[in-house]
């Protein structure tokens, strides 16, 4: 009896030990990803106001809704270079699992926090063309949505783990009716892509904060301390492009244009 109250007491302290390891990772996941944020919002608000003027002596181009650019605007707007910065975090994306396969965990948060701040360049055009307050709102809509999404992944006993196969195929759809889209210009089209984005991308956050927690609990006995900050970070990276693309294709259809 005393060897059974024994194990028990062992299994317990263990089970206690697990859950406060997976709520220091969890919050590991959460703060690298809201700093990664918060690169990115800072990173777009500077390279927006660096990019533009209200001084016609200083202009040396200008956006279609008439907005005037300086030398660094029409650089990163109009000329090729807007498709290297466009393309340079699609190709980091790609790099991350070499990253954090080859290099240490602060490397790969580091690499995760240039990728942050390349997104901001990328998206600072969002500043030109749409309001500051409904950017504002819809991220302030977009964050209380992925808390309750995040929160339900991470509280549910319901094993969603199908879901990844039938989202990817969602993401992908959604990348090809764009690219047709761009040569049709059809704004129904464009508003139906931003519907079914947000519902996409709200079932990944559920489905991302799920795997995440799971994979923890799959590897934590394993005691591999750098195995897990990495995978923090790979979370990180996860719920972040949720959010993101949540948030823009919220944009689409809730942002007030200039």
């Amino acid at each position: 009896m005393a060897e059974y109250k024994t194990v028990q007491s062992a299994v317990g302290a263990r089970a206690a030990e697990i859950d406060e390891g997976l709520r220091a990772h969890m919050n590991k996941v959460y703060g690298t990803m809201s700093i990664g944020m918060l690169i990115t919002a800072l990173a777009a608000w500077a390279i927006a106001g660096l990019a533009t003027t209200t001084d016609p002596a200083n202009a040396v181009g200008q956006m279609s809704n008439g907005t005037m650019l300086t030398s660094l605007g029409a650089a990163i707007y109009t000329s090729a270079l807007r498709w290297v910065i466009m393309l340079a975090p699609l190709a980091m994306i790609f790099g991350f699992g070499a990253v954090m396969q080859r290099a240490s965990a602060s490397a790969a948060q580091l690499f995760f926090f240039l990728f942050a701040t390349l997104i901001g360049v990328s998206l600072s055009s969002i500043f030109i063309f749409y309001t500051s307050y409904s950017i504002v709102q819809t991220f302030l809509v977009t964050a209380i949505a992925f808390a309750g999404l995040s929160l339900w992944g991470y509280t549910t006993k319901r094993d969603i783990s199908g879901w990844g196969s039938f989202l990817m195929m969602g993401v992908i759809g959604i990348l090809v009716a764009m690219i047709v889209n761009i040569f049709l210009g059809s704004p129904a089209i464009m508003f139906a892509i931003s519907i079914l984005g947000v519902l996409i991308f709200a079932g990944l956050t559920a489905y991302d904060t799920q795997n995440i927690k799971n994979t923890y609990l799959a590897h934590a006995h394993h005691g591999d301390q750098e195995w897990l900050d990495k995978s923090a970070i790979h979370g990180a990276l996860n719920l972040y492009l949720d959010f993101l693309n949540m948030f823009q294709f919220l944009l689409m259809f809730m942002g007030s244009q200039e």
